[in-house]
């Protein structure tokens, strides 16, 4: 008796929807960092020291900035996600199957992938707290002043994660949320996109921080969130994001395997801030 068989033009398609969701919706974290593709294993991500410019006397010797050159590595990890299809419960792959099991593989890898970059965040020295009144128009100017004082280029990569209730106390702020301050091409839904610049910041809701008891008041809840230049922190990929299937008969089921290579590590802990907020 013959078994079910999948096309290759269904599997090319499969794979290529998982990477579209993956994109699309999976990591929200990955296009804000510094990125480096095709990763053997283990990578190296440079940080240079500053450069001072001198005089020198005529005809005399310039002298070198003699730049400081400090490195990072990272070595790329697999991850999978994959799940069991039925062949007679999903009635011999329809395409609303397909779409499920595109997006579920794809969110859990995006999840994976935030993970990553979330957790060396967390190895950052810097901070820049506010555990009794949450996000202030006050708090939000002496963060501004710390990366500005900490020489953080101001050049449009810099970017702010909080939880959603971080994000409503934002949007109480007058001079974040109303147009006669920040004008009508500024406001936090510009384009249907939840984010906002502001302060020098791209501000970004993000679901999926870390949320611990605060040791302040009784029942008090803290959010762990986060400053970051893109530069400050690298993102590494071996193998983007792919997805193969095969029939199993002793099972009479498919199993679906999303997978990809891929880790995070901090460069500088002097663009990252971690914020600890008030929910």
């Amino acid at each position: 008796m013959a078994t079910p068989s999948i096309s290759t033009s269904f599997i090319e398609e499969f794979e290529a929807g998982v990477h579209m969701a993956y994109q699309r919706m999976g990591s929200k974290l990955r296009n804000t960092v510094r990125t480096r593709n095709g990763v053997k294993n283990k990578t190296t991500f440079q940080k240079i020291g500053k450069g001072f410019a001198t005089t020198k006397a005529r005809h005399g010797n310039i002298a070198p900035m003699n730049l400081a050159h400090t490195n990072v590595s990272v070595t790329v990890e697999d991850y999978f996600a994959g799940e069991w299809v039925d062949d007679l419960d999903q009635l011999r792959i329809n395409h609303d199957e397909m779409t499920v099991a595109q997006q579920s593989g794809a969110y859990a890898l995006g999840r994976k992938t935030d993970e990553l970059i979330l957790a060396q965040m967390t190895t950052t020295t810097s901070s820049h707290d506010e555990t009794t009144n949450g996000i202030t128009l006050a708090w939000s100017l002496e963060l501004m002043e710390k990366f500005g004082n900490n020489e953080v280029p101001d050049d449009g990569r810099r970017y702010v994660v909080v939880g959603w209730e971080q994000w409503s106390q934002l949007m109480a702020i007058d001079q974040f949320s109303r147009a006669e301050y920040v004008g009508e091409n500024d406001l936090p839904f510009p384009t249907g996109m939840t984010a906002k610049r502001w302060l020098g910041f791209m501000w970004m809701p993000f679901g999926g921080l870390t949320q611990t008891n605060g040791s302040g008041a009784a029942g008090t809840t803290h959010v762990e969130c986060f400053a970051y230049h893109a530069d400050a922190v690298a993102h590494a990929i071996g193998a983007d994001v792919s997805s193969n299937m095969q029939y199993h008969n002793d099972k009479d089921s498919y199993f679906i395997l999303n997978k990809m290579q891929m880790n995070s590590v901090l460069i500088d802990p002097e663009g990252v801030f971690e914020l600890e907020l008030k929910k």
